[in-house]
Formats: C-alpha cells, structure tokens, sequence
C-alpha cells in the first residue's frame, strides 16, 4: 500500500455524533456525550517520540483546535502541522476494513500486520524479509536491534490478533547463519463462498471474516463501553514505552475521515 504524504492529507475534519455511533454501534446519546467530552482530552493530547540516536525525546501536541458544536452534534478537530507525518505513515488502505475490527487493538503495528494477513487471507501463510517488514510498520530508524524490533512489533502483534480472534496466528523465523533475515507467518485460511445473484448470473467471492474471541462478554462490551466513554487518547505505534492501551475510538475514526479524501 502507498504510504501518504503529509502535505495530502486535509488537517480539519468534522466527526458527528451519528457518524461515530454507527461505525462503533454505541447508543446515539452516548455518541454525544463522547464528543462532548473529547474536546479537553483533544487538546490535552500530545505524543512521545524518541529521537533516533536515543539522546532525549520530544513532545509533539496532537490538536491546534477542537469544537465542540451542541446544535449541530458534530466536533471540529485540526491536527497540528508537526503531527501530520506521522499520521501520514498511517497506510491509505487502512480505511478499507471494517474499523470496528480493528478498533479494540492497542497499536497500530497491530493494525498494520492484521491487514497483511488480509491480503494472504487464502493461502493461510506469508512470507517478508525482515527489511520488508520495517517498511510495512513505517518505523524508521527505531528498534535496531532485531529482538527488541520483533518484540515491539510483530511479536506483541501476533498476541493482540489471537487475543482477539479464532485465527491461531504464529511466525517462525528463517536464517542465514546466525541471523535473522525474514519471517513466516502462518495463520488459518479465509473461507471463501461462491455467491450468484439470480437476477444476473454474476458470481462473486464472499469472504468470512475471522471469528471474534469474547471471553466474557458482559465485561468486553463493558470495557468497550468504558474506553470509548473516557475518550482515551493512545498513539502506541508513535511511543516507546510498555504502557499499551485500546487504540483510540475517535482517532481511528478521524483516521477514516482522513483517508476517505483520498480514494
């Protein structure tokens, strides 16, 4: 997927209370509370990134401005110039899954791997080098050390997707020597349907998506509920710390608003 640049990307953008309670399935009344509520934590909001030769880090606000409109039930949020790039490293394929799938991971290199199997989701298996993979989760010059970017990365990953669903994702990885040189995933086969329509003829593939693991329901839905009413704000990708929280309801839902401007 290409990778968008920041100056492509529009930096004001409306999010309705409708809007939000129909991509999370939240009571319309609590959509409006939510948003309400977000305005504060918006400007509040600020991310840590590390500077790459490890000599200090440097705080960077998300939002220069955020709205809050009663009549019209509809926030105003405009993303500042210095957080664009790193919105920008955001894949522009990102919007085309369902984001409630992906609403509940706590980083978006969760995100990123979820969708790669996407793209392998017959064949049950892919392979990526491991420079490939550094490209795929847009880290830059970060965790250098090949352990340490297995750990932040694809290892946490690959736990998030089985916590979350019936899809018995592993990796194992190939040498050359001593060194690690690319990795395999293997994971359980989409079921594909053959599906024709009476009225034309045409036949198209209905692909199943991956079962949803709910262990205890009552306390999913209210830790679901909670996080999006708290209108916690996580940019776990863009950190480096072990503090992992649910990715952002209202960020992913300004990540779609974002990526729907440029098809």
């Amino acid at each position: 997927g290409k990778y968008l640049q920041p100056h492509e990307l529009q930096r004001e953008h409306i999010l309705t209370a409708k809007e939000f309670s129909s991509l999370f399935n939240t009571n319309i009344h609590h959509s409006y509370r939510v948003l309400k509520k977000a305005i504060d934590k918006l400007m509040k909001t600020d991310i840590k990134v590390e500077k790459e030769d490890d000599s200090g880090f440097c705080r960077i606000n998300v939002c220069s401005k955020a709205e809050y409109s009663k009549n019209q039930g509809h926030i105003i949020v405009k993303f500042t110039d210095d957080i664009m790039p790193y919105l920008a490293q955001v894949k522009k394929k990102f919007v085309l899954y369902n984001l409630k799938e992906v609403a509940n991971f706590g980083s978006l290199y969760t995100t990123r791997l979820y969708e790669l199997i996407q793209e392998f989701k017959e064949t049950g298996w892919l392979l990526k080098s491991v420079e490939q993979l550094r490209e795929i989760f847009a880290i830059g010059h970060k965790f250098k050390t090949y352990n340490n970017f297995k750990q932040k990365t694809f290892a946490h990953a690959c736990k998030e997707i089985n916590d979350n669903y019936d899809i018995d994702l592993r990796f194992e990885e190939e040498k050359e020597g001593r060194r690690v040189v690319a990795v395999k995933f293997f994971f359980k086969k989409t079921l594909v349907h053959k599906v024709t329509n009476q009225k034309t003829g045409i036949s198209k593939n209905v692909y199943q998506k991956p079962k949803l693991l709910v262990k205890n329901k009552e306390d999913k839905v209210k830790q679901i509920n909670s996080d999006i009413l708290e209108g916690q704000l996580s940019f776990d990708d863009l950190k480096i710390n072990d503090n992992t929280k649910p990715m952002n309801s209202l960020i992913t839902s300004l990540l779609a608003k974002i990526f729907s401007h440029k098809k």
